[in-house]
């Protein structure tokens, strides 16, 4: 009897997974391939694409696969964008910053210097309308987006000098992203894109003067502590950098509806999943980098609001010039401005108390 009954208990289990293969053996076999923008030996960045493949492939049966190539395995890194547009590759892992010299609306997608944090940033996405906008701007380029990680707040850069006042910035070489380059530019920097993996040799060369990478887990394994090792903060060009997935828009159509549920899912886990290896692994990489000599310094108040000012000068005199980004930057510039009074008086408030008064 009692092992009749162990049986009988099997048997829904078994239906249930019979059942679940039938709808996956019912689906069509799709293969895509994934062009990432950064390299493996990034992990934290690298791992969001990699588990949206797995997600993916595990809830569909293997039904849905996706190859997630490493940047330069398929496409440049700053060649993604294209790659996805034009059907090279079904879907793309990249910051969309760096598709500025596109259109500078790309940047709302990303980070904007002295901008959103990581919540705030996905507070407009979800709820404050800027999907809608970020949507029509990714529609243009044959293009559906999903936002796919977050670093949260980074660090201001590493410099080989001490940066003492505005008028040491004037002449400097900084590798420097997105439209915090423009900004930069205003006050005297002269401003380089370069990939992570070459960043380390051009600071060593002395090629370039700073770096603005990410923060202390990546910037740990990049090792730019060996050759600039003055570490500023805060980050005022990436509060809440975000990172986006690019689907080819026929390929994301071709898909059947339940494949694009678990798509958009598999994308907003590993939309969460970044940011809390980031939150996890930074404060022990920030000791290391310390213990090897890294030397903490503050920008100053003057460099900051120099910065700063230069910065909303730059976004009305593009809205001026560019319909696209006006039409994003007003509604966005609004939201920003009611955010940063609630969060001063609950996060911040409660997090500097915390920060000055720690408990052993």
């Amino acid at each position: 009897m009692t092992a009749r009954r162990g049986f009988l208990k099997t048997v829904p289990l078994a239906a249930a997974l019979a059942g679940a293969s039938a709808v996956h053996a019912a689906q069509p076999a799709i293969r895509w391939r994934l062009a990432s923008s950064f390299p493996k030996a990034l992990d934290a960045l690298y791992a969001a694409a990699e588990q949206v493949s797995q997600q993916v492939s595990a809830a569909t049966g293997g039904r849905f696969q996706i190859q997630v190539f490493a940047a330069n395995e398929l496409v440049p890194p700053f060649g993604v964008l294209d790659a996805v547009r034009e059907a090279t590759v079904e879907c793309g892992h990249s910051a969309s910053y760096y598709y500025i010299g596109k259109d500078p609306t790309f940047a709302f997608d990303c980070a904007m210097p002295f901008g959103l944090n990581s919540r705030q940033q996905s507070a407009w996405l979800v709820d404050g309308g800027g999907m809608a906008l970020m949507r029509e701007l990714f529609a243009g380029y044959n293009i559906i987006n999903f936002p796919c990680g977050n670093t949260g707040a980074q660090m201001g850069g590493w410099f080989r000098r001490e940066i003492r006042s505005v008028a040491d910035l004037k002449g400097l070489k900084m590798r420097i992203g997105g439209f915090a380059g423009q900004v930069v530019t205003r006050l005297g920097v002269v401003p380089q894109q370069i990939p992570g993996a070459d960043v380390y040799p051009a600071l060593e060369k002395g090629a370039i003067d700073a770096a603005e990478w990410v923060g202390p887990y990546d910037d740990l394994k990049l090792g730019f502590y060996k050759v600039a090792p003055h570490y500023y903060y805060p980050g005022w060009a990436e509060a809440g950098p975000q990172l986006t997935i690019y689907v080819n828009r026929q390929a994301y159509e071709a898909l059947p509806a339940e494949y694009r549920q678990i798509l958009e899912s598999a994308c907003a886990a590993a939309h969460v999943g970044m940011q809390a290896r980031y939150d996890a692994r930074n404060p022990a990489a920030m000791k290391k980098l310390i213990e090897g000599g890294a030397q903490l310094r503050m920008f100053s108040r003057d460099i900051l609001l120099a910065l700063q000012k230069e910065a909303f000068a730059l976004y009305r005199e593009t809205a001026a010039a560019n319909p696209q980004f006006r039409k994003v930057f007003e509604p966005w510039n609004r939201f920003r401005s009611e955010q940063h009074l609630w969060t001063r008086i609950a996060e911040n408030s409660v997090d500097a108390f915390v920060g000055r008064h720690p408990v052993e």
